[in-house]
């Protein structure tokens, strides 16, 4: 019998589907609980064990892992008679690796501490293929010794593991890194055009750039979606558009000014409201191309 913690895992989506998969893997005893049946199916296909509920997926957890879109998820996942803080046991580790507002987080400890559970915001950066490759990014807020509980679980999951301090820290560093990958993405979005325009051989152009100061993991893993316009979503407009609210948000709150970042969130926003909220956010090289005179 395994000696490892029993893991509730909550939110099977793009990045949830593939990471609690790997805890599978890794050895570690998965019940999982989403709204759509396919998910839970995929889970129940992959080793896990699905519940019907998320009382139901927590009741006899050590661990509790929340993977949902945005701060209303995770509040709607947590509390309430039917959520986490009122079905799960005390001493359990309730960890929420969505992205959502640093406040969401602190408040949540908060309240999970009046009920005996312990929280870490940890949020995640990779994408769908770090998710799968297990070789995510994890910026982790809350107690060291409750980080170091949680650090071989977070080890199945991904390569940079990090505690950044407090809770909520986890949340600020996740929200300056959707600032650094949307003005990156936009960047080579405009570097796109301007050399297709400038009739360069595209392909033969990005390997370059990605040999030389201009390279990073941005277009490393987003140039196959700018050469083939493959915009299938490993991370939704959608989504994005909601972290850059996050960001713009919490920057007002302790003064910093983001300049390019406004600029490229009112981008992010005119592409969702042009329709292509569901699309990845490397179709931010639509909304350059339409500026540009194409018809896309």
């Amino acid at each position: 019998m395994s000696t490892l913690p029993k893991v509730a895992w909550i939110g099977l989506g793009i990045m949830g589907s593939p990471m609690s998969e790997n805890l599978v893997k890794a050895g570690y005893d998965v019940t999982g609980h989403t709204l759509e049946r396919d998910k839970l199916d995929r889970l129940a296909a992959a080793g896990g064990t699905a519940a019907a509920s998320v009382a139901e997926a927590v009741r006899d957890a050590d661990v509790i892992v929340t993977m949902v879109p945005a701060s209303p998820q995770v509040e709607a996942v947590a509390y309430g008679p039917d959520g986490i803080l009122e079905n799960a046991r005390r001493g359990a580790l309730l960890i929420d690796m969505s992205s959502i507002t640093p406040q969401t987080s602190v408040d949540l400890a908060a309240a999970a501490k009046d009920k005996g559970i312990r929280v870490l915001d940890a949020p995640v950066s990779g994408g769908e293929a770090g998710a799968i490759e297990a070789v995510l990014s994890i910026m982790v807020g809350g107690d060291q010794a409750d980080f170091d509980e949680a650090k071989p679980l977070f080890e199945a999951l991904g390569k940079t593991i990090v505690r950044c301090g407090p809770h909520g820290s986890g949340q600020t560093v996740k929200a300056a890194n959707q600032l650094i990958v949307a003005v990156n993405i936009q960047a080579c979005a405009e570097a796109v055009v301007f050399l297709e325009k400038s009739g360069v051989d595209l392909a033969a152009a990005l390997d370059v750039l990605g040999g030389g100061l201009a390279g990073s993991t941005v277009l490393a893993r987003k140039k196959d979606n700018f050469l083939n316009r493959d915009f299938r979503p490993g991370f939704r407009i959608d989504l994005h558009h909601k972290d850059m609210g996050t960001v713009t948000d919490a920057a007002r709150t302790v003064g910093a000014v983001l300049p390019v970042g406004a600029v490229v969130a009112q981008l992010v926003a005119g592409l969702r409201a042009q329709g292509d909220g569901g699309l990845d956010h490397s179709a931010l090289l639509r909304a350059v191309e339409r500026l540009s005179g194409a018809q896309v």
